[in-house]
C-alpha cells in the first residue's frame, strides 16, 4: 500500500488504446528524463564560475538534474534519491579530498530513524485500530461539517508540532485520519485537502516554539553565540501569530481549490473499530501499544530537558512493537521504505551542496550596502524558502544564519535578531516538493496524492510566508 502507486499505470485489460496510452507515457517520461539531463548540463555550464572545482561542478549538475527530475516526475521521486547518492559516490570518489562514505551514511541519519519510528507508530495504530479510536475522540469535538473538520485537524496538528517533532505529529495524524481517507477514496476532494492540509499545518506549526523546528533552535543558538538571548516566550510571540495566520489562509485556499461539496461527513463507519481490528491482537497488546506510543511522545516532548535525541527515542517503538509481537515481518514490508530512500537522497544532496560551498558562492553576490535592510530581510526569507525546497531546511539555516549575522553586524543600527529569525521561520514555508519537508514525504507515502498536489500549497505558502514573516518580525523589533 505504501508503494509509489502514482508511477504505476492502470492494469491493461487488453484494449489497444490502453496499450498505446501506456507506450506514450513511457516515451514521454523518457523524453522528460533526457531533457532534464540536457537542461541541467546546459545550466551547469552557464552558472558555474571559472574558479569552480571539479567537485563543485559535479554537485551543481546533480542539484539541477535532481530538481528537473522531481518537477517532471520522469522517474519516481525515490529513484531520484538513489540516483543522487549513487552519482555523488561515483563522481566524488575520484577526488582524494572527499570522503564518499558520508553520502552513504545518510541512510542512517537521525532524520531517517525519526521517520522510521513514526512509521512504526503509524502501522501499530492501524493494526490495533487505535487510529480510529483517536479519530473518534478528535472528530467528535469538531462537529460534522467537512470544512470545520479540516480546520480542526489542521489546528490540532499545528499545536502538536509546536511541542514535538512535526514528523512524528504528521505520522500520527495521517494514521488517525486514515479511516476517513480510506472511506472517501483517493479521488475525493476532501481526501486531498486533508493530506495536503495536515503536513502543511505540521510544518507551519513548527514556527511556534523554539523546539518546534530545528531551524528555530539553530537561529537561537547562533544568536546566543554573539551574546543575544531569545527566551521561549519571546519566540512564541513571534512564531505563533504567523503560524495561525498562515494556517487560516491556507485553509481558505484549500476550500477554494478543492470546492469540498460534502457539507457533512458521515462518521458511522468509525463504529466498526473492533470488527476491523486484527483478531490476533489482544487487549493486552492494545494497552502495550498505547503505553509505547505515549512513552515515545513523552520523550519526544521532553528531549530538550532529558538530553535524549529524538532519533534515539525512535528505538522505543521500533523495539517495543516488534518485541511484544504487535508488528511482525509482514507489517515491516508495508512500511514506506521508498520514502526513506527519497529522504536519504535529499540529505545527501544537502550535505554535498553545503560542503562544496555552492550556497555561499551564490549568496556572496549580495552586497549588503546596496540594499535597504528590510528588503534584505525579505530577500533572505525568499532565499531560505528556495534553498529549503531543494535541500534540508536545517542545512539551509545552518549556512544562511551565520551569513546573515555577519551582514547585520555591519549595520549596528539595526537589530541583529531580525534576519536570523526571518530565515529560520521562512525555512518552514518550503513545501513545494515531497522532499522539501518530512511531513510532505509522509503524506506522499500514503499513495493517495501526487507530487503535483504539493505545488499549490508550496506556491501559496512559499510566496506569502516569507512576506508575512518579514513584516511581522520587523514590526516586532521595530518598536
Amino acid at each position: 500500500m505504501y508503494q509509489d502507486s502514482r508511477r504505476y499505470s492502470k492494469k491493461i485489460i487488453g484494449k489497444i488504446n490502453q496499450k498505446i496510452s501506456e507506450k506514450f507515457r513511457w516515451q514521454s517520461r523518457s523524453l522528460q528524463f533526457v531533457l532534464s539531463f540536457l537542461i541541467a548540463l546546459g545550466l551547469t555550464y552557464l552558472l558555474k564560475d571559472q574558479s569552480f572545482t571539479e567537485g563543485q561542478t559535479s554537485v551543481l549538475f546533480i542539484l539541477l538534474f535532481a530538481i528537473g527530475l522531481w518537477v517532471t516526475e520522469a522517474i519516481p521521486p525515490f529513484a531520484v534519491g538513489i540516483l543522487i547518492i549513487g552519482y555523488l559516490v561515483f563522481s566524488m570518489s575520484n577526488l582524494e579530498t572527499e570522503n564518499v562514505t558520508q553520502y552513504l551514511q545518510t541512510w542512517s541519519d537521525s532524520v531517517i530513524w525519526l521517520f522510521l519510528g513514526g512509521f512504526f507508530i503509524a502501522e501499530a495504530m492501524k493494526k490495533t485500530a487505535l487510529d480510529q479510536t483517536l479519530l473518534k475522540i478528535i472528530v467528535g469535538k469538531l462537529g460534522e461539517k467537512s470544512k470545520f473538520i479540516l480546520l480542526g485537524l489542521m489546528l490540532i496538528t499545528a499545536f502538536l508540532s509546536m511541542l514535538m517533532s512535526n514528523t512524528a505529529t504528521t505520522a500520527m495524524m495521517i494514521a488517525s485520519i486514515a479511516p476517513i481517507t480510506n472511506s472517501l477514496g483517493k479521488e475525493a476532494t476532501l481526501t486531498k485537502a486533508l493530506l495536503i492540509g495536515i503536513p502543511t499545518a505540521a510544518a507551519i506549526g513548527g514556527m511556534g516554539t523554539i523546539i518546534g523546528s530545528a531551524p528555530n533552535a539553530i537561529a537561537v543558538g547562533a544568536l546566543e553565540g554573539i551574546g543575544i538571548r531569545i527566551s521561549f516566550l519571546e519566540w512564541m510571540l513571534i512564531g505563533i501569530p504567523v503560524a495561525i495566520i498562515l494556517i487560516f489562509i491556507f485553509w481558505g485556499a484549500l476550500l477554494k481549490k478543492y470546492q469540498i461539496k460534502r457539507t457533512s461527513l458521515d462518521l458511522s463507519f468509525l463504529q466498526k473499530t473492533k470488527q476491523e481490528m486484527d483478531e490476533s491482537i489482544s487487549k493486552t497488546q492494545i494497552r502495550v501499544t498505547l503505553i509505547i506510543i505515549l512513552t515515545s511522545l513523552l520523550f519526544w516532548l521532553t528531549s530538550q530537558w532529558t538530553g535524549i535525541p529524538v532519533s534515539a527515542v525512535s528505538g522505543i517503538p521500533i523495539v517495543g512493537f516488534t518485541m511484544f509481537g504487535i508488528l511482525d515481518a509482514d507489517d515491516m514490508r508495508k512500511l514506506p521504505w521508498d520514502t526513506l530512500m527519497l529522504v536519504a537522497g535529499g540529505l545527501a544532496l544537502g550535505l554535498a551542496v553545503q560542503q562544496q560551498g555552492l550556497t555561499d558562492y551564490f549568496i556572496s553576490f549580495i552586497d549588503v550596502q546596496d540594499f535597504n535592510f528590510y528588503l534584505l530581510a525579505l530577500m533572505f526569507a525568499i532565499l531560505s524558502v528556495i534553498f529549503s525546497n531543494i535541500m534540508s531546511n536545517t542545512a539551509t539555516t545552518t549556512i544562511m544564519v551565520p551569513l546573515a549575522i555577519s551582514f547585520t553586524l555591519m549595520l549596528p543600527e539595526e537589530s541583529p535578531k531580525i534576519i536570523p529569525l526571518v530565515i529560520a521561520l521562512s525555512a518552514s514555508c518550503a513545501l513545494l516538493l515531497p522532499v522539501s519537508t518530512p511531513p510532505n514525504a509522509i503524506a506522499y507515502s500514503t499513495g493517495k496524492i501526487d507530487q503535483a498536489d504539493f505545488r499549490y500549497g508550496g506556491i501559496i505558502i512559499g510566496l506569502l510566508g516569507p512576506i508575512l514573516v518579514s513584516l511581522w518580525v520587523s514590526l516586532v523589533y521595530f518598536f
